[in-house]
């Protein structure tokens, strides 16, 4: 008979394997990696009784920071990855989405939690915050592709990976504001709103903020001037080509950011961006981003498992008609419908607009901000139904998104070459569509 620990190292195997080849194979069918591993773990939790249960609500603490630490590597990832400079108008469409469709997204997933789920208010905004940042974790089929070496390549970088990915990194971080307003709901009481909002506002919306973009700024100009400007070539990181650096820079920079208070998943993808605009055009973007992505990739095919096992333990039970109710409208009509409002009068087309309005892929990061929560508020007794609601939405996006992110992407792009074919012939900006 089969001891589970050999089970698992040779699971373990087989999936670190998978996670190199899928990606691959999986480039031009209507599956994606998530898909596979969160079927994956479904299927073997279920056929493995010996295989511990993967329960969030038991696991809370490790399900957090196991969470944690795959966010903030993906958001890495994708500051890297981003070649457009940061500009008011070059970065409009990550503004609106920032701006307009998040908050929009909040708005109308609490009051679907209040009106149709029966949330107290603290769960409700619980559940519209953790849910409404896009993933950088699960997004990779809609997302840019490694950094480029040359401004060329750069200026073909299209409107909706651009758009999604700038989405995703800032996201994740400008969503804690409203995570703490669900704590601090939690924790009120009979309290009036007079004691407890301008202290709120104050510390987690000003100074976390703040703190973040400052901390993430100087220690990406910091990292950047040793990668690439350091007198002492031995110091001079870009020479030597050691990717592992990072997660050092992704480490750095969330640390320090959450030692003095701020909020550390802005620091990490602003310390990304500031590393990438230090030297534009170096070969050494390149491996750093593979090194992030080749982790990333890993942590989430650990994740997903976990989450294929914990619904095969039972973490949906108790979903009803409501709830599957609830999850497909935010999912096809509230985000959509934000995205939409939020890019009206945009620089991106219809087409496009439709794409960036719908991709809203939901993972890793509710998961994290989901298990933060329930470990710093006062949520008693709601710890099962949250994660399942939380659960269910993310488990749905991974279909919903997974299915139809590669044939809606193959389309947008052969529409977009034969435009630009048209208009620029076979260089120039990446059209619109």
């Amino acid at each position: 008979m089969f001891e589970p620990p050999s089970i698992v190292f040779a699971a373990a195997g087989v999936a670190v394997f998978a996670a190199a080849v899928l990606p691959r194979i999986l480039r031009k069918v209507p599956v994606s990696m998530p898909m596979v591993f969160l079927g994956a773990g479904l299927l073997a939790f279920t056929a493995i009784g010996t295989l511990p249960d993967p329960d969030p609500v038991k696991y809370g603490e490790f399900t957090t920071h196991l969470t944690e630490i795959c966010v903030i590597v993906s958001l890495m990832g994708a500051g890297l990855a981003l070649d457009r400079p940061v500009g008011w108008r070059r970065w409009s469409t990550t503004w609106r989405m920032l701006g307009v469709a998040m908050p929009l997204c909040i708005a109308g997933l609490a009051l679907l939690g209040l009106w149709v789920l029966g949330l107290g208010l603290a769960a409700a905004v619980l559940v519209a915050a953790a849910l409404a940042p896009t993933d950088p974790v699960l997004a990779s089929e809609v997302q840019v592709g490694e950094p480029a070496d040359d401004d060329s390549e750069a200026d073909q970088e299209d409107e909706v990976r651009f758009g999604l990915t700038s989405e995703a990194g800032m996201n994740d971080g400008l969503a804690f504001p409203f995570v703490y307003l669900a704590i601090a709901l939690s924790m009120a009481g009979a309290a009036s709103p007079a004691e407890w909002i301008p202290q709120w506002f104050a510390v987690d919306v000003l100074w976390r903020i703040g703190i973040g973009i400052l901390a993430g700024l100087g220690t990406g100009k910091l990292l950047g001037r040793i990668f690439f400007t350091a007198r002492h070539g031995s110091i001079r990181l870009a020479e030597h080509s050691e990717g592992f650096v990072a997660l050092a820079a992704t480490f750095l920079a969330y640390g320090v950011t959450e030692m003095v208070e701020g909020y550390g998943f802005v620091a990490v993808f602003i310390c990304a961006v500031t590393i990438r605009a230090a030297e534009h055009t170096h070969g050494y973007h390149r491996v750093l981003h593979s090194y992030v992505e080749q982790l990333e990739r890993l942590m989430t095919v650990i994740i997903l498992v976990l989450l294929g096992g914990a619904i095969a333990r039972g973490l949906l039970h108790g979903i009803g008609w409501a709830e599957v109710l609830v999850a497909l409208a935010f999912l096809l009509l509230i985000r959509p419908v934000a995205g939409w409002i939020g890019l009206a009068g945009g620089r991106t087309g219809p087409r496009d607009r439709i794409a960036l309005s719908f991709f809203g892929v939901r993972g890793i990061g509710s998961l994290y901000y989901l298990g933060y929560a329930l470990g710093e508020g006062n949520f008693e007794g709601q710890a099962e139904r949250l994660w399942a609601i939380v659960g269910l939405v993310v488990t749905l996006s991974i279909v919903l998104h997974g299915v139809s992110a590669g044939p809606v992407m193959t389309s947008l792009d052969r529409l977009r070459e034969r435009r630009a074919q048209q208009q620029f012939g076979d260089q120039g900006q990446a059209p619109t569509v």
